[in-house]
């Protein structure tokens, strides 16, 4: 063997060697995934698939990186989305967390830089409480946003410096996360003494906490709303949309604080959430499709509610609602569905509520088809919105009013497709025991009813 022949040879070797003994390292840089393999951007987890546990690791001040080649992330250290970039507003951007600098630049800036990302990112508001002017966010994104809120944001506190009924908007974006474990703080008590729709058919809409419109593929987890001015979170267009262990907390005599409403949505999921409010804890306006909740607890508030339905023209359908395995404490209402007297045209049907426990709640089941809140139409005239396919099933509990079942359905519309299954629901207060009203429906009945169907004075059976 020549000279030339056994540098080659010997090349070779090494070449070898070194191939062998390094493939298993991470390339520089390399961040492993926090659980497992993430989800490629814009990909949403399996309906029912595994989310990411409650109190999981935070992002550090700053967004700091593993420094070793292949190492794992210190406790707390920062988890991008799907090995893109960490933007931390205050170490990045200049963000200060007293209470008096506005955050509105920094996150602006924070999300500008995100949203143009061809690769998923995430945007850190570190621990503190921070002011926040207003905040409009919008796509749409290049790739997945997620929004870890670790700390407190908080409106300004006098209804005037808004001129508008928005405070945080997420607008035209497909891919969003919004997690971290924070607090939405929209300072309410000052605007709900000034909220006049209870005489007021045309009063002046408040500040909204949270506005999802036509936002697809998001998951808002972990994160707290509190004194919401008005609604504590409106959705609207959106597609594919999850609360997860979401919680909303108002008192229960704040004005017209809806806890989550929804309105020309398909595919939106509550889950494990908490709701304590001044108004309807859940609420469904037009156009809601596929809706589910499940595991929640709600009260004080007005109950979970379909409607109003029928004051507007060209209202869209409701079509499956599904709530189930959910506690309803303290409310005025339990589970409702409710619509306007001679007003408009609609139709909702496929609304099923299951296995539901009442505790001293008022009309713990109640379809209201002369829903009149303060004196604002003509009860003589029937409903115009067609209800059908809905069903009560193992309902149980107590009741706070005499009341305890109420279907009060369209004369000129009878409901249809009505089924009541093993109810259960106890009044012990004056003028016991509780009875059930039926009004233009005939329900099929199966199981336990307490108290007995449709046998209240008054009644009106629906003819076959």
């Amino acid at each position: 063997m020549g000279v030339e022949q056994l540098k080659i040879a010997v090349i070779s070797v090494l070449l070898v060697f070194f191939a062998s003994t390094t493939k298993a390292q991470p390339a520089a840089g390399a961040q492993p995934a926090a659980g497992g393999a993430q989800p490629a951007a814009g990909a949403q987890p399996a309906a029912g698939g595994a989310q990411p546990a409650a109190g999981g690791a935070q992002p550090a001040a700053g967004g700091a990186q593993p420094a070793a080649e292949g190492a794992q992330p210190a406790a707390g250290a920062a988890q991008p989305a799907a090995g893109g970039a960490v933007l931390d507003v205050v170490a990045k951007f200049g963000a200060k967390a007293d209470e008096q600098t506005d955050l509105n630049p920094a996150l602006m800036n924070a999300w500008k830089e995100a949203c143009a990302s061809p690769t998923p990112t995430t945007i850190v508001i570190p621990k503190g409480t921070f002011l926040l002017s207003k905040a409009e966010l919008t796509g749409p994104c290049k790739a997945r946003v997620e929004i870890q809120l670790q700390g407190t944001v908080k409106a300004p506190g006098d209804p005037a410096a808004f001129k508008t009924p928005d405070w945080i908007v997420f607008s035209n974006v497909v891919g969003l996360t919004l997690n971290g474990g924070g607090v939405i703080d929209g300072q309410g008590p000052l605007a709900w003494g000034k909220n006049t729709c209870a005489k007021d058919k045309f009063c002046a809409a408040l500040p909204v906490n949270l506005r999802f419109n036509f936002v697809s593929d998001a998951i808002i987890q972990d994160i707290t709303t509190k004194d919401s001015k008005q609604f504590h979170v409106n959705i609207l267009g959106c597609k594919n949309i999850k609360f997860i262990k979401f919680t909303v907390s108002a008192p229960g005599d704040s004005a017209n604080t809806d806890g989550i409403h929804i309105g020309r949505s398909d595919g939106v999921s509550i889950l494990d959430t908490t709701i304590k409010t001044g108004d309807d804890c859940i609420s469904l306006g037009d156009g809601s499709k596929n809706v589910t909740v499940i595991g929640v607890t709600c009260g004080p508030g007005h109950g979970i509610s379909v409607g109003s339905l029928g004051k507007w023209k060209n209202e869209e359908p409701v079509n499956g609602v599904f709530v189930r395995n959910c506690t309803i404490s303290g409310t005025s209402n339990g589970v409702r569905i409710k619509s306007w007297p001679a007003a408009e045209a609609g139709t909702a049907s496929d609304m099923h509520f299951e296995d539901i426990t009442m505790d001293n709640v008022g009309n713990p089941i109640l379809v209201d088809q002369e829903y009149c809140p303060w004196n604002q139409c003509n009860l003589k005239a029937p409903s115009k919105v067609k209800l059908s396919k809905i069903s009560f099933k193992n309902i149980r509990g107590t009741s706070s009013t005499a009341e305890v079942v109420k279907l009060v359905c369209s004369k000129s519309l009878p409901c249809e497709e009505v089924n009541l299954a093993d109810i259960d629901l106890a009044f012990k207060g004056a003028g016991g025991p509780g009875v059930s009203q039926c009004s233009h429906v005939k329900p099929n009945l199966t199981g336990k009813m307490n108290p007995p169907a449709c046998t209240a004075e008054g009644t009106k059976i629906a003819a076959n």
